[in-house]
């Protein structure tokens, strides 16, 4: 009888070690995204006339070279600000109210979702597990293979006042349009939508009281 006791707390345990092992493999690690490139595409007018919105996705994942091309497009840094604020956090593809950038692109992707970084064009890890269908109220939304999420940090918008809810609307709005010509440009589907669920999203992505969601935008092939 000890003997099977034994044996049975020893499989136990030896189930533990396993599943604890598991469970640190299965988290999210950052993920280094190629250089973003930064030539090429549609002429400005050609991705203007193409400039959609669409409801229906592929299931077809994007490449981490095009989500790199992405992110850098919608929210990237095109330039140093280095003369002007004696090397600061670079200036961005798209405006922002007084270069506050309150403004974080959540990537939601069946695996996890992360948050872009800019200054090193890396996703840094949220949470692990396929949170797409949180990201808007319509069935599509589980489909896209990327859905970025416009989340904004109200702690970064100082004096803003009365102010800071157009603001960081019209900063999200911003980068929102970057993606539509992007997608335009290289023949992807997108659509953005500010029908979100904000506090079930908001806590699936573990968001503080300072953040608040905007605006989620899809992006995937054309079904």
């Amino acid at each position: 009888m000890k003997r099977r006791m034994v044996s049975v707390i020893g499989t136990t345990s030896l189930l533990l070690i396993l599943s604890g092992g598991l469970g640190v493999a299965q988290q999210l690690q950052p993920i280094m995204l190629p250089a973003p490139q930064t030539t090429g595409g549609k002429p400005v007018m050609e991705a203007l006339s193409l400039r959609a919105t669409s409801r229906s996705f592929a299931s077809t994942e994007l490449s981490m070279q095009t989500l790199s091309n992405l992110l850098w497009a919608a929210w990237g840094i095109n330039r140093s600000d280095a003369e002007r604020h004696g090397g600061g956090k670079g200036l961005r593809t798209a405006p922002s109210a007084s270069d506050w950038q309150e403004t974080d692109v959540y990537v939601v992707m069946q695996q996890g979702s992360y948050v872009y970084d800019a200054t090193t064009n890396s996703l840094k890890p949220v949470v692990s597990g396929d949170y797409r269908g949180l990201t808007g109220t319509q069935l599509f939304v589980k489909d896209a293979p990327v859905t970025l999420v416009f989340v904004a940090d109200k702690s970064k918008m100082k004096n803003a006042r009365s102010m800071a809810e157009h603001m960081m609307w019209a900063d999200a709005a911003f980068v929102s349009e970057n993606v539509y010509i992007f997608a335009a440009s290289e023949g992807l589907a997108t659509g953005v939508r500010a029908s979100i669920d904000r506090s079930a999203l908001g806590n699936a992505l573990k968001l503080s009281p300072d953040q608040e969601i905007t605006l989620a935008q899809c992006v995937g092939f054309p079904k």
